[in-house]
């Protein structure tokens, strides 16, 4: 499907109303909009970016706020993708056939608007557990510039999940997130450690806001199969990170880092262990 050797990614910092989502989607549709014009290809909102995030707030809400696939906001973001003409992924909570149970989630969506599929996030941090279900699914989306994978928020800090990503032909992994100011320097460690031992560019999408007592910073950032930072924002606000990749440098990439390839899965029988 690869017709593209760069990409264009557009990295939403987003400051969400908190139970909003009609609001936080209207401007959402507003800013993929503008950053398509900008020749955008992709782009990615952060976690929950459409109700907020301090669940100590938005949590007891979250079974009247979350939304089947084909629900309002969806249907506005496939919208809006469809008329900028590229893609998008959007982290919002999801219910599926069983009604009352939400997955914090991330939907991905083509060119043309259609949905091409879901990412629940796996690793629930904190008080997640009480309002979300935990994922199970690792997809791998194939896109006209390369093979994208999908992760959230603490997820970052498992390898096995971006690592699996990686074995599926991921050439880019995005991170929709809600990263708190006080873990900023596990945040430091983790996007460029996940990028360097995948030989994957990531990038990692971060959400901006004070929201109670939970300071969002933003810092979103990309990270190239090397695990340097390339582009980042140093502003702590709302904003739009542009970055152009190369995805046909993979191959150079893992031939300086050949982390996949001298992989030894027989020493490995450990990590299955509870």
């Amino acid at each position: 499907m690869n017709t593209k050797q760069t990409a264009h990614l557009a990295l939403v910092q987003f400051e969400s109303v908190l139970c909003d989502p009609a609001a936080n989607t209207e401007k959402a549709c507003r800013m993929i909009a503008e950053a398509a014009a900008e020749g955008a290809d992709l782009v990615v909102l952060p976690e929950l970016f459409s109700t907020g995030y301090e669940l100590n707030i938005v949590g007891p809400h979250i079974p009247e706020l979350a939304e089947p696939v084909d629900g309002p906001t969806v249907r506005a973001l496939q919208e809006a993708a469809r008329a900028a003409g590229c893609y998008v992924v959007a982290g919002v909570p999801l219910t599926y056939e069983l009604e009352g149970v939400v997955f914090n989630s991330a939907v991905v969506i083509d060119r043309a608007g259609e949905v091409m599929g879901t990412y629940d996030k796996q690793h629930l941090w904190a008080l997640e557990r009480f309002y979300f279900r935990s994922g199970a699914g690792l997809p791998v989306f194939d896109t006209d510039f390369g093979r994208v994978g999908v992760l959230i928020c603490y997820d970052l800090g498992f390898p096995e999940v971006a690592r699996m990503l990686a074995l599926q032909g991921a050439d880019i992994l995005v991170c929709p997130s809600a990263w708190c100011a006080e873990d900023m320097d596990v945040w430091d460690i983790n996007v460029p450690a996940r990028a360097l031992e995948n030989t994957v560019f990531l990038a990692a999408v971060n959400r901006y806001g004070v929201e109670d007592d939970l300071v969002m910073p933003g810092h979103t950032k990309v990270c190239n199969p090397r695990g340097q930072v390339v582009a980042e924002l140093e502003e702590e606000a709302e904003g739009v990170l542009h970055v152009e990749i190369d995805v046909s440098d993979i191959k150079d990439w893992r031939q300086k880092s050949p982390y996949l390839r001298d992989r030894r899965p027989d020493l490995y029988d450990y990590v299955l262990l509870p």
